[in-house]
């Protein structure tokens, strides 16, 4: 079977979650654009920097609050829905099928070295994406 990298998702491996959300906020006299990350940021400190910075005015500080709060129930709710299909696709899935995720491995292949590229070799990474993993060999 194969699979297109676009739609391939193991549902035996968990993927990351994320926790960051992006943020357009329709202030005046120009939107806000920013990304708040639930997990690593607190919401006081972001309003309190877009203040200092003249982004975002005193008055319009709550309704940014509940906006990204919002954004974050949103996201929350992604993340579980994703989580909930994952699962059940897991518990549809005949022990044919599981075997195959099971044996499924990935490589990740880097430009060989020449005169003409710059060299790689400090920067692999067996990480490929939060979807695929790590690879099982980088070459």
């Amino acid at each position: 079977m194969l699979f297109s990298v676009a739609n391939f998702c193991n549902p035996l491996k968990k993927p990351e979650q994320s926790t960051e959300v992006q943020i357009i906020f329709p202030a005046e006299p120009k939107p806000i654009f920013c990304e708040f990350d639930w997990k690593e940021h607190k919401l006081q400190e972001l309003t309190d920097d877009l203040i200092e910075e003249e982004e975002l005015s005193v008055d319009q500080k709550d309704a940014f609050k509940e906006f990204v709060k919002e954004k974050v129930r949103e996201a929350m709710k992604a993340n579980r829905e994703e989580e909930e299909a994952r699962v059940k696709a897991c518990l549809e899935m005949s022990e044919e099928r599981k075997a195959a995720f099971e044996k499924m491995r990935f490589y990740k292949f880097y430009p060989v070295q020449t005169q003409d590229s710059p060299n790689v070799s400090q920067v692999k990474t067996r990480y490929i994406n939060r979807y695929y993993g790590k690879a099982d060999e980088v070459f």
